[in-house]
């Protein structure tokens, strides 16, 4: 299997997210992952489960983790995770200060630095319909923080009109790349290229996986004209970016209800450029959600990337443009 990955160039950076994620893993977890032999560059996420197996989803695949360090692919002789490794692990990812995350908690996950997401679930205790607090946390995920710089130069071009850049909109399956390549392209747009000069670029970060602010400052790179509100919800945002801070573009990450479209529409209206993205498989695929329908119908968008991780995360399967005709890879979807 190793021999199919291309190792990092950066052992450094190999080496720093090992060990960014061991500190937060209970001892005994900890002790059992720094034995195996994966490339952490290909680490995706980690899953936790009172009395259950010891999990990781490594280069798009789910594997379990045995005493021994090896990665199986059943869940026989794998480890098994008990309440100490929960607690623990939690007492690692809250610097032993886990009262001072309830506001984070309330909203089902922690930022750590390095930007990487941890998701929590457990018993959630209410108060007026609201959730108060959540108790006897029992599962957690740990969502890996990938940087991939230039990860987004081959689609650069694609998106590039002139001397400004199209309404985009990428579409992707669950742990395709999305994330990262929305990054580097907002990171790209801000730093400014050959095909273009730098932009003043808005993001709007509502589950604090685009910048990965740690206290306030993202721990991502995402370029020296980039301003985000973290961990708001994207239709407030967008319009309070385009009151506060005057941006040329504005970023934004899973599109989702009719509030986030109309939003949309509010951010092209103000002469904005939009960058979005979505989950489905297809064009075809999100059509069939009403209000994406509508901003397809009206080709609100110039660009549709569509990701498929069938080899490797983050890999274009095919562009179009907004009447739907193929600028790379693809057949022509149906409009």
């Amino acid at each position: 299997m190793d021999n199919l990955l291309i190792m990092p160039k950066g052992k450094s950076i190999h080496n720093v997210l090992e060990n960014e994620i061991l500190r937060i893993l209970s001892e005994r977890l900890r002790s059992i992952l720094s034995k195996t032999d994966i490339n952490w560059s290909y680490l995706q996420e980690i899953r936790l489960r009172v009395n259950e197996p010891f999990i990781i989803i490594y280069c798009n695949k789910e594997y379990f983790v045995s005493e021994d360090g090896r990665i199986r692919d059943t869940r026989r002789m794998a480890v098994v995770v008990t309440v100490a490794d929960v607690n623990d692990t939690l007492e690692y990812i809250s610097n032993y200060s886990l009262y001072a995350y309830e506001d984070d908690i309330r909203q089902g996950f922690i930022t750590i630095q390095g930007g990487h997401r941890i998701g929590l679930a457990g018993k959630v205790i209410l108060e007026n319909d609201n959730i108060k607090c959540v108790r006897h946390i029992s599962f957690i995920n740990i969502r890996v923080s990938h940087e991939i710089k230039g990860c987004s130069h081959k689609v650069m071009p694609f998106i590039s009109l002139k001397s400004e850049i199209a309404h985009t909109l990428i579409i992707s399956p669950p742990r395709c790349g999305k994330t990262t390549l929305l990054r580097d392209i907002i990171r790209s747009l801000s730093d400014g290229s050959d095909l273009l000069p730098g932009m003043t670029v808005g993001v709007v970060d509502e589950r604090s996986e685009i910048g990965a602010c740690y206290k306030g400052v993202p721990q991502n790179d995402i370029g020296i004209r980039t301003d985000i509100l973290d961990g708001c919800p994207k239709a407030h945002g967008m319009l309070m970016l385009i009151r506060s801070m005057s941006p040329q573009v504005i970023a934004v990450d899973e599109l989702g209800g009719y509030k986030d479209i109309e939003a949309v529409y509010d951010v092209i209206n103000c002469g904005c450029k939009i960058i979005a993205t979505i989950h489905g498989n297809s064009v075809d695929d999100i059509k069939t959600r009403p209000g994406i329908r509508k901003l397809i119908d009206e080709r609100v968008f110039e660009r549709y990337i569509v990701l498929h991780g069938a080899r490797r995360p983050g890999e274009v399967q095919a562009i179009f443009d907004g009447r739907g005709s193929v600028i790379y890879g693809g057949d022509k979807f149906v409009n």
